[in-house]
């Protein structure tokens, strides 16, 4: 590398340790484990949803339920942590400290909410994007406006829960897309030429 190459990565790396460290600071200060917020996140966001799956969940389709709901907890975690990089959106209280955004929401609330979603139209013959879009008003106009008033997530610089709106519209097309097309490559046992 560079001399100039290395000094400017050295001074990034060095300021990722810094806010590491007063993320931590912040964390043991306001969202440790003897305040309501961390057992909020931790019982109802985290813990009471795989909970759930574990009782409500097909067995007969664990596999293509868990695939979908594994992309839905990538593109949501990607995004997620694009938009707090970016300043757009935070979570003043988190479950852990060593861990980027909300791992409560991007782990277990939202892509179980979403699997269960989907196994409800698959099993009933549903229109999976007319139910998965009212799932997605739920969140967007819902739950994220509750979790502000109770200061469990922030909006800024102009961002909306439109936006968020838009985003869940985004991952779950994006994440039913390539769902289908595993499912049509196990069926039609494509090989790549």
């Amino acid at each position: 590398m560079e001399k100039n190459h290395l000094e400017s990565y050295l001074e990034i790396k060095s300021l990722k340790e810094q806010v590491t460290q007063l993320e931590a600071d912040y964390w043991y200060m306001y969202s440790n484990i003897e305040t309501w917020e961390f057992w909020v996140m931790l019982l109802l966001f985290f813990i009471m949803p795989l909970v759930v799956l574990y009782f409500l969940i097909d067995r007969s389709k664990i596999f293509l339920l868990g695939f979908y709901g594994f992309n839905i907890h990538v593109w949501f975690g990607y995004t997620n942590s694009w938009g707090d990089r970016q300043g757009l959106w935070g979570y003043p209280h988190e479950l852990a400290p060593f861990l980027t955004g909300n791992i409560s929401l991007e782990a277990t609330l939202i892509p179980v909410a979403f699997m269960l979603v989907y196994q409800w139209t698959l099993n009933n013959n549903k229109n999976y994007y007319l139910y998965t879009l009212g799932l997605t008003i739920f969140l967007s106009f819902i739950i994220k406006p509750v979790l502000t008033l109770h200061d469990l997530f922030e909006l800024h610089k102009g961002a909306n829960f439109l936006h968020l709106f838009l985003m869940y519209i985004g991952i779950f097309l994006f994440s039913k897309l390539i769902t289908t097309v595993f499912i049509k490559m196990q069926k039609n046992q494509i090989r790549p030429t």
